[in-house]
């Protein structure tokens, strides 16, 4: 029986840059035209491979956007039923989920073609992050406007939703998995819902409390530069 060939072995010694060969079939691979979305993401970022970065981001992706949005209508519908915001409880930590996603590697089937653009890492996740939180804050605030019962507290969780998906970032660009950075935005977000619940009896506390002002914006800026630490270029030595 003939044993399988690895194409990228089998030219070994006769003559064949095999690198270059799969850099090659790489680029086809990876090669494909632009679409409207991405055209005008070049034209505003003035770069087409950010564009081509910020498009393949994997909770930007259609999949994604539908269970979003379907975790957000499903809080509308619990909201009316129970009087309970849903909506501003859920959506921190989808933004939370959705940041740690906007981070590359072991995730990302695009994370090695952004990883080898002109681009910096750094701006690469910060277009992504930027884009995923003004998204998931879109749907909760057309959510908050068309449910009466959230209505009143519309703005109430934008700050939470920061400090998550703050902390969801830097979980994930320090360890450099996404599942640790949604595991530590799930995590933080249930363990203040659940203390503000057991301190006060009620679930709006966390979102609505002048108190807790200071704590989100401190987490937030803390894991920002954490996850700007995180995504440093290293110094190279000589």
């Amino acid at each position: 029986m003939n044993e399988p060939v690895d194409p990228r072995t089998s030219g070994a010694g006769a003559g064949v840059d095999l690198a270059r060969v799969w850099t090659g079939v790489a680029a086809e691979v990876w090669r494909r035209e632009a679409g409207p979305v991405e055209r005008t993401a070049a034209r505003l970022l003035r770069s087409p491979g950010l564009a081509r970065a910020l498009v393949t981001t994997p909770s930007l992706l259609i999949g994604w956007l539908i269970a979003t949005a379907a975790v957000v209508v499903a809080g509308m519908a619990a909201t009316l039923t129970t009087g309970t915001p849903w909506v501003p409880l859920l959506a921190p930590a989808l933004a939370g989920a959705g940041i740690a996603y906007a981070y590359g590697p072991g995730i990302d089937p695009a994370w090695e073609l952004a990883a080898s653009m002109a681009v910096s890492d750094r701006m690469v996740l910060l277009a992504r992050a930027l884009a995923v939180f003004a998204l998931n804050a879109l749907l909760g605030l057309a959510a908050s406007a068309t449910c009466a019962p959230v209505a009143a507290m519309t703005f109430g969780w934008l700050l939470p939703m920061a400090a998550v998906s703050a902390l969801a970032l830097s979980a994930a660009t320090v360890s450099r998995s996404a599942n640790i950075g949604v595991g530590a935005a799930l995590a933080g977000w249930a363990l203040v819902v659940l203390g503000g619940r057991a301190a006060t009896g009620s679930f709006t506390t966390v979102i609505a409390t002048t108190p807790l002002v200071v704590p989100y914006l401190l987490t937030a800026a803390a894991g920002a530069a954490l996850a700007w630490y995180a995504t440093r270029i290293p110094r190279r030595t000589v």
